[in-house]
């Protein structure tokens, strides 16, 4: 028997690898679900047709967003997919990484944003990029992608298919976008610059109703609750909900999970897949002889603003639209990085205008009608970087409070990089009549991207508090770590999918 430890993209696929080899497994999961007043409301709102729904029906679905005064990501009215900073971390001015106690994990308040990785950039890990390649395909068959076949995405990252996706309809604000770069294409090559129509993991049949920032009412985009029902279907699978893990054990041939209040599961195999913060946590809270720490490796992401200069002819917040990325702009070019850089563009949305009168307001007084008319015309490239480039975080668990603390390993490479990779975009994105707004660039801080990883990363000759290449923790036998914690480095494009396909590689291999 396996036990798999959370519920988020890891476990599930994990389990979803072992479920189709026969094996039976049992998922420990101690993440909260969202309230049944919380479904109750979503059912409600969604009964209706969005051609049906009154302003005062849409205002009060994003009235717990737009007045949220907490940092916790919010979806559906709820902050339960995200645990207060203090609950998992010693206080820390500086750290804005956020570990997850939900049902499905971070999949509830994700970007939906979805890319492999490509082989020049994971070329110093012990593994390929086509060891992944089946694994991604594997994944979606179980996970709704959305995006266009073909073009510079399937030329950059070849390790999935994408043949068989179908888009969704990216608005006039990324319609305009996308045909200004086509007719700069070879321009923008020569800049080392690819880019083609978003890919997210979103079902067919979406009502484009611009909810998706809100929580999509009909739980469109993708989460792990969709795998966990079907999961679920098997008998070969058991679920048990409301049990946090404390920490794994071995003993000959038997592995041993230990829970908070006091019990174990005992197993043939675990696999721990509970996220990087509550990941690091279990395994020094197993290994106490140790005083290491765990390095964090973290993709740090920066956002630009832009206005676009043309005229849409129509208003972007009315009609159809939703507002995930919109555009994948890839910068390929040594002269910035050895990596690529990778950026998501989003068009409208309703917190534009608000966080444009939080920043700027007091300076502007009576300016929301400004900020509203700009806001028509802003659009917002979000970046990432290679980990290689970024500061560093020294995890060490404090076995009294059994919390984490954090200290910064700083790397004078990142800002000199960072402002590199920002101006390239803002060259190439002038070409294709956007005005950058480089003054208003915004670089979050270490954590904040949740593209974090490589505390405890696989290696070919693993030593103490890393993992081989199937995610067995050094010193045990029968104990894997499935989770973005394995991944020994960063790169800039989007994280989930691969941390999903590197997971279902261990399941069917292992």
């Amino acid at each position: 028997m396996n036990i798999v430890v959370g519920s988020g993209p890891a476990g599930v696929s994990v389990a979803m690898a072992l479920i189709a080899r026969g094996e039976h497994v049992t998922m420990v999961d101690g993440g909260q679900s969202i309230s049944a007043d919380l479904v109750k409301r979503q059912s409600t709102f969604a009964a209706k047709s969005p051609k049906d729904w009154t302003t005062a029906d849409i205002e009060a679905w994003q009235k717990p967003q737009l007045e949220r005064t907490e940092d916790l990501a919010m979806r559906h009215g709820s902050t339960h997919a995200q645990v207060p900073k203090d609950k998992t971390f010693d206080p820390s001015n500086h750290f804005a990484g956020r570990a997850s106690h939900a049902v499905g994990g971070l999949s509830n308040v994700w970007g939906a944003a979805v890319l492999p990785y490509r082989q020049e950039d994971i070329e110093a890990w012990p593994i390929r990029a086509q060891d992944l390649a089946p694994h991604y395909q594997a994944v979606a068959q179980f996970m709704s992608i959305s995006g266009a076949s073909g073009g510079d995405l399937q030329d950059l990252f070849p390790a999935f298919n994408a043949d068989a996706l179908s888009p969704i309809e990216p608005g006039p604000q990324g319609d305009a976008l996308l045909a200004r770069l086509n007719l700069k294409r070879d321009t923008l090559a020569d800049l080392g610059v690819r880019f083609g129509p978003a890919r997210q993991a979103v079902s067919g049949g979406c009502h484009l109703c611009g909810q998706c920032l809100h929580g999509c009412p009909w739980s469109m985009i993708y989460s792990t609750h969709q795998t966990l029902a079907e999961l679920k279907t098997s008998e070969r699978f058991t679920y048990r909900p409301g049990a946090m893990v404390a920490g794994v054990s071995e003993d000959g041939a038997i592995a041993r999970v230990h829970l908070n209040d006091g019990s174990e599961v005992s197993a043939d195999r675990v696999f721990i897949a509970a996220g990087v913060y509550e990941t690091a946590r279990v395994v020094l809270n197993s290994v106490p002889e140790t005083t290491s720490a765990l390095t964090l490796q973290d993709s740090r992401q920066v956002f630009l603003p832009m206005l676009h200069r043309w005229r849409t002819g129509a208003d972007p917040c009315s009609g159809k639209l939703h507002t995930l990325a919109k555009v994948f702009v890839e910068i390929d070019d040594a002269d910035v990085s050895p990596f690529l850089t990778h950026s998501q563009i989003y068009s409208w949305n309703e917190f534009y205008a608000r966080e444009m009168s939080a920043n700027y307001g007091r300076m502007l007084p009576g300016s929301s009608a400004l900020f509203a008319a700009i806001s028509k015309r802003l659009l917002v490239a979000q970046t990432f970087v290679h980990s290689d480039h970024c500061d560093q975080v020294e995890l060490r668990f404090d076995p009294r409070t059994r919390r984490l603390r954090t200290s910064i390993l700083s790397n004078p490479d990142m800002v000199p990089t960072i402002d590199r990779v920002t101006k390239a975009l803002a060259r190439a994105m002038s070409k294709a009549g956007l005005q950058p707004l480089s003054f208003a660039k915004r670089l979050e801080g270490p954590g904040a991207s949740f593209h974090t990883g490589g505390t405890l990363p696989m290696s070919d000759t693993p030593r103490a508090l890393q993992t081989d290449n199937l995610g067995r923790l050094s010193g045990f036998n029968n104990v894997h770590v499935v989770d973005a914690s394995i991944l020994p480095s960063i790169p800039a494009s989007t994280i989930t999918f691969s941390v999903m396909a590197n997971a279902h590689r261990i399941g069917a291999l292992v």
